[in-house]
């Protein structure tokens, strides 16, 4: 017990002095942030097979050191351009939903920072799992509402639909904040759709799956262990371990 309260104070300490530095250093505009892709989506106009891909960015400024923004990103069988579903939070000033459903490069950088593939899914069965996805997405319950920390988010959002579509095998990296927010619910599967969690307004819980290993929450920061995708995951850091291991077998 007393190693991982050393542990948790060692994070806490590292998390205030990147809040700090970043306040500090951070001069860019992001209005003039990258957008460009990142070459990790193959060009629809040449792959003709339907195909899902999931992916995961450090999100603007200081709020980078501490989480990633997820979306999910779909191209039907023979589409020429790829639909991304997401949630933004700041289209609720303009008194929209959340949840943005748009063409757009799949592998686009998210204001400058470069996006990696979390999971992706390709060829025959796949249109039925992109039906699925857009279903999700259309009863996502939290569409009038957004809260960075610790939750209704653009993560909370991807680990709903992913709980549609547990065939995707999708284990969101640690600093997805958000995505064990369950609303007044306690318990669910884990975000991948998979195993079992527990977990009591996104702030304190438990996690348990054959994709995601073993997860602990507590204030929003994901602690964990993954055995059979070897990993260690940890606040801030993120994913420790090999290279993610993508499973791109055609769905049954």
């Amino acid at each position: 017990m007393h190693r991982v309260r050393s542990i948790f104070a060692v994070v806490v300490a590292i998390a205030l002095t990147l809040v700090l530095a970043g306040a500090c250093t951070t001069t860019s505009d992001w209005r003039t942030a990258s957008s460009e892709p990142a070459g990790l989506a193959p060009d629809p106009l040449v792959v003709r097979e339907a195909l899902v891909q999931v992916y995961a960015a450090r999100t603007w400024g200081w709020r980078g050191y501490f989480g990633v923004h997820t979306w999910i990103a779909v191209k039907p069988s023979g589409a020429g351009a790829y639909t991304v579903y997401e949630v933004i939070g700041w289209r609720l000033r303009s008194g929209r939903s959340v949840v943005a459903a748009s063409e757009r490069p799949a592998d686009a950088r998210w204001y400058g920072s470069l996006p990696e593939v979390i999971a992706q899914k390709r060829g025959a069965g796949v249109d039925a799992i992109i039906e699925r996805i857009d279903k999700a997405a259309a009863a996502y319950p939290y569409a009038d509402r957004y809260t960075a920390w610790p939750g209704p988010n653009s993560n909370t959002f991807t680990a709903w639909v992913l709980r549609a579509v547990p065939e995707l095998k999708a284990d969101l990296p640690p600093t997805a904040i958000g995505k064990d927010y369950l609303g007044d619910g306690v318990v669910s599967s884990a975000p991948s759709g998979s195993g079992h969690q527990l977990s009591l307004g996104g702030v304190l819980g438990v996690a348990a799956s054959g994709v995601e290993g073993l997860e602990l929450n507590v204030l929003g920061l994901t602690f964990g262990i993954n055995p059979f995708d070897p990993s260690l995951k940890l606040p801030l850091v993120g994913r420790v371990g090999p290279e993610r291991r993508l499973d791109t077998v055609v769905a049954k």
